[in-house]
Parts: C-alpha cells; sequence; structure tokens
C-alpha cells in the first residue's frame, strides 16, 4: 500500500512531542550544544542534559558541585553510552561525590515502572551499539563481549523517589 503523506505526517507527530524550541543549523539538522557544569548561565537554561561516554568521567570538584546544584534544583540528567564493569564503577564513583548514594540511592527499574510506558510502550531495553561496532561485529550488538551482554537501565532517586540521574548502560540509545 502506498502512503503518499507518511512523511509529512510523521514530522508533523514528532514536533508535537515538545513544545521546547530547537534552533537549527541551515540544513534543517539540530544545533548541537556542549555545556559545562561549572557554566551556570547555560546550564540552567537546560531543563535536561545528557552526559554520553559516562564512564570516562573524571570531574573537577566544581564542576562536581555544579552538577549537584544543578540537580538539586530540579535538573535532569541522562546517561548513555558507556559499556562494560569498570565504566560503571568508574561512574558511579563520579556520580556518588555529587549525590551520596546513601540519600541518592541507584537502582534498577522494573519493568512496570512508567518510564516505560509514558509516551511509548517500551517492553524491552533494546541494546544499541555504535555503529562502526556493529559493522566490524557483523551485526553484534555487546561492545564489550559478555561484560556489557545485558543492558541495563538504573535512575538515581531523590527521598521521594523521583528520578533525578537516569543511566542506560551497556546501550547507546
Amino acid at each position: 500500500t502506498d502512503y503518499p503523506d507518511a512523511d509529512v505526517n510523521f514530522s508533523i507527530r514528532l514536533s508535537e512531542l515538545t513544545k521546547t524550541p530547537v534552533s537549527r543549523e541551515t540544513t534543517g539538522d539540530p544545533n548541537h550544544l556542549v555545556v559545562r557544569l561549572t557554566d551556570d548561565d547555560a546550564l540552567y537554561r537546560c531543563p535536561w542534559v545528557l552526559i554520553s561516554d559516562a564512564g570516562s568521567a573524571a570531574f573537577s570538584d566544581e564542576e562536581i558541585a555544579g552538577l549537584r546544584a544543578y540537580l538539586l534544583k530540579g535538573g535532569f540528567v541522562w546517561v548513555d553510552d558507556f559499556w562494560g564493569p569498570y565504566a560503571w564503577e568508574n561512574w558511579v564513583r563520579e556520580l556518588s561525590r555529587a549525590l551520596p548514594p546513601n540519600e541518592y540511592p541507584i537502582r534498577d527499574l522494573e519493568p512496570g515502572h512508567p518510564i516505560f510506558t509514558s509516551l511509548f510502550e517500551v517492553k524491552a531495553l533494546p541494546q544499541i551499539p555504535s555503529i562502526q561496532h556493529w559493522y566490524r561485529s557483523g551485526g553484534g550488538t555487546s561492545e564489550r563481549g559478555p561484560d556489557s551482554a545485558e543492558p541495563r537501565i538504573r535512575p538515581a532517586v531523590d527521598r521521594h523517589g523521583n528520578i533525578m540521574v537516569l543511566m542506560t548502560h551497556h546501550t547507546a540509545i
């Protein structure tokens, strides 16, 4: 069956998912913005921040203070695209400097958590490797072999159970 308006309808639906203005390059692609954790003026204009490859993070004391202040004021951080136990341990060590785990525990999300059905129904967390890994491995998805075979989604939560930091580990969503 032919759907001549499918691309138009899909674009319209995507644009309705957010009212947040997104600046674009002349090609139509979204502009990307790198924000430093020490730049309060820029950081506090971001309702959420993405940290990629967090397993190699090494924050200064000033960056830890900035991250903590941002999160305690209601900011949200999504951490993605880090693989293996060393990367997890390093990231948790850095995050624990900003959010002590006894106050802001990290736990696995249960399959029935609302995050899996809020906008779309997500039945399983996909394992998505970099395109380079996928191509070189002949379609394999675990970038660190058995050490990263199972994708995980874990939040750090406040005392009310609100997600402050969402971590997708062993996948590159």
